[in-house]
């Protein structure tokens, strides 16, 4: 009895431990089911901005310090005029150049605008992978391509300014307004994320 047990235990431990391993193996996501979801109709024309860039949907790190090698991807400072990037776990602080130009106008716009103040940015560049890694503690992350898998595409919290988290509805009018009048000016495309707390920016390619 004891010999049974003790075989039943010790098959229980290798197949506990070879699933452990598999699963670390595997990649975090499955392309061709990612590729098969639909954008809407409101989201359509971020992923087409995104696409003008010459960017291949970034997959993992590798291909983000292919485009940072190349000098296509740029660095974005934790601070800077009008805004403050938080910590980031699941993307990364590198955009091209564009997203990199608009982020700080639009941080100087806002200064302007508040006399000082400071919006959050939230989130930033994302992989495929760390896409994968937000969906296992937020089931509202995308479950299709995001924006963010190209570098062009940004999150700015409405909930957060001056490194404060409070609701602040004149902030966010002040912010609101900044993203309007890019918009109009036909620089970016944004969408206000309610289960995220935070708009959405994702750059053109003017």
């Amino acid at each position: 009895m004891g010999r049974v047990f003790c075989t039943i235990l010790v098959s229980f431990t290798f197949n506990f431990h070879y699933s452990q391993a598999a699963k670390k193996v595997l990649p975090c996501h499955d392309l061709a089911e990612v590729l098969k979801v639909e954008p809407t109709a409101l989201y359509k024309p971020h992923l087409d901005a995104s696409k003008s860039f010459g960017v291949k949907l970034l997959k993992d790190s590798k291909t983000v310090q292919k485009y940072i090698s190349s000098g296509k991807f740029h660095k974005i400072k934790k601070t800077g005029k009008g805004y403050r990037v938080q910590k980031l776990d699941y993307s990364r602080a590198w955009m091209v150049s564009k997203g990199k130009l608009m982020l700080e106008k639009m941080g100087a716009r806002f200064s302007k605008e508040t006399k000082g103040h400071t919006f959050t940015v939230s989130s930033i560049t994302r992989t495929l992978e760390d896409q994968c890694r937000l969906r296992r503690v937020n089931s509202n992350a995308s479950l299709g391509i995001s924006s963010h898998n190209y570098g062009n595409s940004f999150d700015i919290s409405y909930v957060r300014f001056n490194d404060v988290l409070k609701y602040n509805p004149k902030m966010e009018a002040a912010l609101e307004k900044v993203l309007k009048y890019y918009y109009n000016l036909g620089r970016i495309y944004y969408i206000k994320e309610k289960q995220q707390s935070c708009y959405h920016i994702t750059v053109r390619n003017y």
